[in-house]
C-alpha cells in the first residue's frame, strides 16, 4: 500500500453581533473574555466551522448546512465541538496530518489565547498540539474583518490515505 498525501482548505467567517451582551465569543473551543459574540443561530466558532469546512473538503462530504441546521435548529446542539466531531466521521479511512490555520481580526488580540485555542482543537481532533498551526492578523485594516467588523478563518488540513 502508499500513502497518498492530500490537502484542503475550508473557510468561515462571522460578523460581531452588535445587539451581543450575553453571548460569548468562542473560538477554537474557547471562552474569549471582553469581546462580542458572533452573529450566528449556533456557538458561531468561526474557527470551529472553518476546520469543519475544511474536513468535507477532505472527504467531499459537506457538515455545514443541512446536517448542522438540523442539530442546531431541530436537536437545539449549538455548541461547534458537536459539528467538528460530526465532520471528523466523514474522514474514513483519512489520516489527519496537520492543521494550519490563519485569522483575520482586528479583536480579540490573540497573543495571550492562541496557545489555548491550538491545544483546545488538538485535543478535540486527536493530533498533537504542534500540529496544529494557528496564526492571527489585523491584514493591516484592509477589509471589514481587519477593521474589526467581525472574524474570518482560512484552514488548510493535511492528511493521507492509504491506497
Amino acid at each position: 500500500m502508499e500513502k497518498v498525501f492530500f490537502s484542503a482548505i475550508g473557510q468561515d467567517s462571522h460578523r460581531f453581533d452588535p445587539d451581543s451582551t450575553e453571548k460569548p465569543l468562542i473560538l477554537g473551543g474557547v471562552i474569549i473574555p471582553g469581546t462580542p459574540g458572533l452573529m450566528g443561530n449556533s456557538d458561531a466558532d468561526v474557527i470551529l466551522h472553518a476546520i469543519c469546512n475544511a474536513f468535507s473538503g477532505l472527504s467531499g462530504v459537506t457538515v455545514l448546512g443541512k446536517r448542522t441546521d438540523y442539530l442546531c435548529n431541530e436537536m437545539g446542539i449549538i455548541d461547534s465541538k458537536v459539528y467538528v466531531r460530526e465532520a471528523l466521521d466523514t474522514l474514513d479511512g483519512i489520516t489527519l496530518v496537520h492543521l494550519s490555520i490563519t485569522v483575520e481580526a482586528k479583536r480579540p488580540h490573540f497573543q495571550n489565547v492562541l496557545q489555548s485555542i491550538r491545544e483546545s482543537i488538538a485535543e478535540l481532533i486527536n493530533l498533537p498540539v504542534h500540529h496544529v498551526g494557528l496564526t492571527a492578523t489585523s491584514g493591516e485594516g484592509l477589509t471589514s474583518f481587519g477593521k474589526g467588523e467581525g472574524i474570518s478563518v482560512f484552514v488548510i488540513a493535511s492528511a493521507y490515505k492509504e491506497e
